[in-house]
């Protein structure tokens, strides 16, 4: 896999982000993780580290030494574990395995996204949970997806193929730099099928942290599968 979050972007990661919430992702998190929880794609630690705070024992994988890093900035006491999610284990069990903010996604093939449901479950305990928060596959072949005074994002999607390519314009110190990532949408229902290949069942699936309901018009999920 290639580290698309190196260097300048790991250090603008959290103020790129500042607006994201984080509160309403603890209190949803925080229930499943009575007995510890594991991040995967732990970045910087937006959610890691808070979550922490809250008392949750957290460890996590991340394959970009430059995030981590700056999640070091923040604390020392989260064990992280350099590699890939789909591959990279670590020592013991939780309660609870996540992965926010469209991470799987990062894995632009369908064997790397199964890979990391399985790789999840390994580490689940009997009754735990694996949470993924991931968008919903767009259909328009090109879609603008955020547009401000400082930053333009376009993203172009292949259906054929399923590949995505995220496009972000940012104006930093006065000129416009591009960046291009490419990622791998996958269905609710292929989702679900990654998730029973590895022994694990749906939950529940909601809209949103607060729970809102999944509908047709919802643009993303929060999605939760249990060990059977």
């Amino acid at each position: 896999m290639t580290d698309w979050f190196a260097g300048d972007l790991a250090e603008r990661y959290d103020s790129e982000t500042a607006d994201m919430p984080v509160e309403p992702v603890l209190d949803f998190l925080e229930p499943l993780a009575t007995n510890g929880a594991l991040e995967l794609a732990i970045g910087t630690g937006r959610i890691a580290v808070p979550l922490a705070g809250r008392g949750v024992r957290v460890a996590g994988i991340d394959l970009s030494p430059d995030m981590v890093a700056q999640l070091r900035k923040k604390t020392a006491e989260i064990p992280v574990t350099i590699g890939d999610m789909s591959t990279t284990r670590v020592a013991g069990t939780f309660s609870l395995v996540y992965v926010v903010f469209n991470a799987i996604n990062n894995l632009t093939s369908q064997d790397g996204q199964a890979a990391t449901f399985e790789n999840a479950a390994a580490h689940l305990e009997p009754g735990g949970c694996l949470v993924v928060e991931v968008g919903v596959p767009n259909t328009r072949p090109l879609e603008v997806f955020d547009l401000s005074d400082t930053h333009v994002g376009v993203d172009e999607f292949d259906l054929a193929t399923q590949r995505n390519v995220s496009h972000h314009f940012t104006l930093i110190d006065g000129r416009w730099e591009r960046l291009s990532i490419p990622f791998r949408s996958a269905s609710p229902a292929e989702l679900d099928l990654m998730a029973r290949l590895a022994g694990l069942t749906l939950r529940e699936r909601s809209t949103d942290w607060d729970r809102s309901p999944f509908t047709a018009e919802s643009r993303k999920h929060i999605s939760v599968w249990e060990t059977t």
